[in-house]
């Protein structure tokens, strides 16, 4: 095994690392992450998608390595488009206890269907209240 493989296979989510923000002003960080893949649970097809994370920082941004390796760490699992997108709000939210966050997972097309998820913390807070 590589020593990629091995850092993707190896990486556990709860060690995610993650770094003090030192600006306490309100700012936007916006990452693209265009190379999402996981397996479809039914087929094992695979699936690929175009990850949009937005989030105003509190006290901790995501270290970008990190944040890299745990998207890769979907490529051997298998997981529903719903299941994936809301793994991946709730380990960063749960981890960086963001102002705000969201995040969208546009899905490839695949057999004609084209699937876009998108959780934001406002609409989630506002539905669970």
């Amino acid at each position: 095994m590589r020593y990629g493989e091995k850092e993707i296979v190896e990486f556990d989510p709860e060690k995610m690392e993650i770094w003090p923000n030192k600006n306490k002003k309100n700012y936007k960080i916006k990452i693209t992450l265009p190379e999402f893949m996981c397996k479809c649970p039914r087929s094992g097809y695979p699936d690929f998608a175009t990850v949009y994370l937005e989030y105003i920082p509190d006290e901790w941004v995501v270290e970008l390595k990190a944040l890299k390796l745990y998207i890769n760490s979907f490529m051997n699992r298998y997981i529903s488009h719903e299941d994936s997108a809301n793994e991946i709000f709730d380990t960063l939210y749960n981890k960086l206890k963001p102002k705000w966050m969201k995040i969208v997972m546009d899905f490839n097309p695949r057999g004609n269907v084209h699937t876009v998820i998108e959780i934001d913390s406002d609409t989630i807070s506002k539905t669970t209240e």
